[in-house]
Order: C-alpha cells, then structure tokens, then sequence
C-alpha cells in the first residue's frame, strides 16, 4: 500500500488530485474551529469540559461534524443537513412517480435529483441552525445543568446571522464535497465525514486511557480495534455473485450477446443507513423527555421518568434491545427500495439475459428475492453487533457513546478508506498498465 501511495505522488495528474484532496481536507477542518458569529467561546469551551458523554442524534451529528457541532463553529451542521436530504430524496423516488422518472432518465435526470437534493439541503440547514441556536440559548439541555448561555448577544440581528452563518457553512462545506468529486480522489462527501470521524480517533482513545490510566487496557483496546476493523473489511467485501448469462441476438448483421457476467449481491446492502435511521429515531423520545422536564425543580411526570430512565441511558438493557431491533428492520426495509428483484427480472429478460436453470420473468424475480432475503439476515446481524460495540464499551471500559471502533464510525471510515483506495489503484493502473510483456 504505501508502495502505491509513493507512486501516486510520482504520478503529475494523480499527485495533483491528492494534493487537492489534502488541501479541500485542510479547509474543512479550519471551519470547525473558526467560533460562529455570537458565540463566546471561552464559555463553550466550558460548557465541554463539564458536559457528560452525547449520545443519541446529538453525539451522532456532532460525530459527523467533527466535534464542531457543539462547538458551535462555522461548520457546526456539517455534512448531516446533506446526509438526510439525500436519504429523502432517495426514498421519495420510490413514493413519487416523477422522481422514479428521473432516476430512470440517466444522467439527465441524476443532475436533476442532485438539483432537488441541495434546495433540500439548504432548507434543513435553516431550520436545524435554528434548533441549534435554540439549544445555544438554552445550553442546560446540551450540556448539562451546569452550563450558562454561551451567547454574547441575543437580539434578533446576532440569531439572523448566526442563521446566515451556519446555513452559508454548510452550504460551502456541500460545494467542497462536489469539488472534491470532480477534481480529487474519491467521493467528496464521504471524504469529509472520513475526515469528520478520523479525526475524532486520537481523543476518544486518550480519553479511554485517561480514564483509568492502565497501559495494558488502552493497547488491549487498540488490538481489538485492529480485530473489529478486520472482520468487518471481510463482510463488507463479501458479496455473493448470481451468474447471468445473455443469449446471443443478431441485430442487422452485427451478433450481441453470448456473454457471461454476474450480479454482485453484497451481504451489507444496506451499508450505514440503517444505524443512522436507528440513531436517530431513538433520540425522539430523549428530545421529549428533555423538553417536558420542569426547570424549576418540580418532579417530572411518570412517563418522562420512564423515558429517561429507559430510553436515554445507551447502557440500559431496553435501550439496547430497542436499538437492535430498529437496526433489524431498517435493513430489511432500506434493502427492499433500493433492490428491486422484479425490475432487475425485467431488465434482465429485456436484454436477453438468464440466471442458468431459473426462467426469465417471475421465477427469476422470486428467485433473486430468495438470495437477497437470505443474505441480508445476517447482514442485518453483523450491523446490529458493530452498533452495539460503544454500548458494551461504554459499560467495560467507560468509553462514550464515540468510542472509534464500533458503530457508524467503523463503518465509515472501512468504507470510505477501502472506497478511496480501490479509486487510487484503478488510476494507477490506468497509468502504469504493462500488459504481457514488461
């Protein structure tokens, strides 16, 4: 690997899109640190040092913002405004013909999508700056009890541009990722969240070391680490593979067809989406909680106690149980939009195209579906034992809810990273074919 990383840089095109990439990184990672307009940020720091471990949609998208969430800098929304429109645009296509339309269309109706996707992005950004500075208000239900306002002003102008601000960073931070698209190496966005996640690693081990202070434990976690990321290259390459073959068709004089391929059915289709989904619908109940507890130190109603004391502690038996079993159906329904067997069946039959021994059309569709179902139970598994990873972790070691080697942090940073390289060795190859002869 570091073989092909030397020969990338001695490679004029190829080392001038890593150098843009590194540079695209650089800038991203200021904007986290840069304070948002009408924040004093003596006072967040604060606020951190006294905080208790985030879990829940709040630690998730501060996850995925690189710490800047709470923060409250520039980039504090991140790249998650852009992650949930993508996922709505996505699941519309299956609920609104004319997005199914497009998503047919090709390139011209992709461009389209992507159009849709970022007024969708934009409009999020909005409104969760305005619940960010909501919060930034109140901290109390952020931070804990102990933390005052973090805001130097709150007038009317200083909201309206703290607003601006947020939604004008997470707007940059979306042009970023498609110029890091079409003029670096990988998929631009994913490459800011593997920034946002990785850069996160060094903190939640020193912290796992801090905490109890036995070398033996931390170089333990790190071995366990190289363990879990291990196994989880091996699922997320495994795929099984149904052989296609297409009949020979003449066309005019010209003969098409005859050919032999397969379709990759990976075991984890459905790739980190489910988690989110998960993450982020437990939360909801947290949320309510937070905002029918009484601040003036009356108790709580009976189900606001049972909501804190059931559904916002992560190491609580029913929390984990709840969260195994939304990851369980997340899956298998995030897989049945996003592969269809009857319209892969058709597309087959179209163009001549067989499984050997199944009929085209219906057994072929039905056929499929009984792949595709028995692969995704333990897809399905494999996702709910990585999420539960911080969770133990939390309980073993103390860890928070961040802790690197589990979660939607594995699964990104393996994803991204195998993604990126697999890009970089194609490019190479490219360049440096030598056919039979050296």
């Amino acid at each position: 690997m570091l073989s092909g990383f030397v020969r990338a840089f001695k490679t004029p095109d190829l080392r001038k899109k890593l150098l843009f990439t590194l540079f695209i990184i650089a800038i991203y990672r200021l904007g986290t640190s840069v304070p948002t307009p009408g924040v004093a940020y003596s006072k967040v720091r604060t606020c951190l040092a006294a905080a208790d471990p985030q879990s829940g949609f709040i630690g998730l998208a501060n996850l995925f913002s690189g710490g800047a969430l709470l923060q409250l800098s520039i980039f504090a929304l991140g790249i998650m405004p852009y992650i949930t429109a993508s996922i709505i645009i996505q699941l519309l296509t299956v609920v609104i013909p004319r997005f199914e339309v497009l998503k047919k269309e090709g390139q011209s109706g992709q461009t389209k999508l992507t159009q849709y996707t970022r007024y969708l992005t934009i409009g999020l950004a909005i409104l969760q700056s305005s619940t960010l500075i909501t919060f930034a208000r109140n901290p109390q239900q952020i931070f804990g009890p102990g933390c005052t306002s973090i805001m130097n002003d709150q007038s009317v102008p200083t909201i309206v541009i703290m607003v601006l601000t947020l939604t004008a960073g997470t707007g940059l931070i979306m042009w970023m990722g498609e110029l890091l698209t079409d003029h670096g190496i990988g998929n631009g966005m994913s490459v800011l969240i593997f920034t946002s996640i990785a850069s996160g690693f060094p903190t939640s081990l020193w912290a796992i070391q801090q905490k109890d202070g036995r070398w033996d434990v931390f170089i333990g976690i790190i071995l366990l680490g190289f363990v879990i990321m291990a196994a989880v290259i091996f699922v997320e390459q495994s795929q099984r593979r149904v052989p296609v073959q297409y009949a020979k068709r003449q066309v005019g004089r010209r003969m098409y067809g005859g050919s032999a391929t397969y379709i990759p059915l990976k075991v984890n289709m459905a790739g980190v989406i489910p988690v989110i989904f998960a993450s982020s619908l437990l939360s909801l109940p947290a949320l309510v909680a937070q905002f029918n507890t009484p601040q003036n130190g009356t108790p709580a109603p009976g189900w606001v106690q049972w909501i804190s004391n059931n559904l916002t502690r992560s190491d609580h038996w029913s929390y984990m149980l709840l969260y195994t079993l939304l990851i369980l159906f997340f899956t298998f329904f995030y897989v049945s939009i996003t592969f269809n067997p009857v319209e892969v069946s058709d597309n087959m039959k179209k163009y001549g195209g067989f499984i050997p021994g199944i009929r085209a059309g219906r057994p072929t569709a039905e056929y499929l579906d009984y792949v595709l179902t028995r692969i995704t139970v333990p897809g399905a598994i494999y996702l709910a034992v990585i999420s539960l990873i911080p969770l133990i972790a939390l309980q073993a070691v103390g860890a928070n809810q961040n802790f690197p080697f589990g979660g939607t942090s594995i699964l990104i940073i393996v994803g991204v990273g195998l993604e990126t390289v697999k890009q970089i060795q194609a490019q190479l190859q490219q360049r440096h074919y030598e056919g039979f002869l050296r």
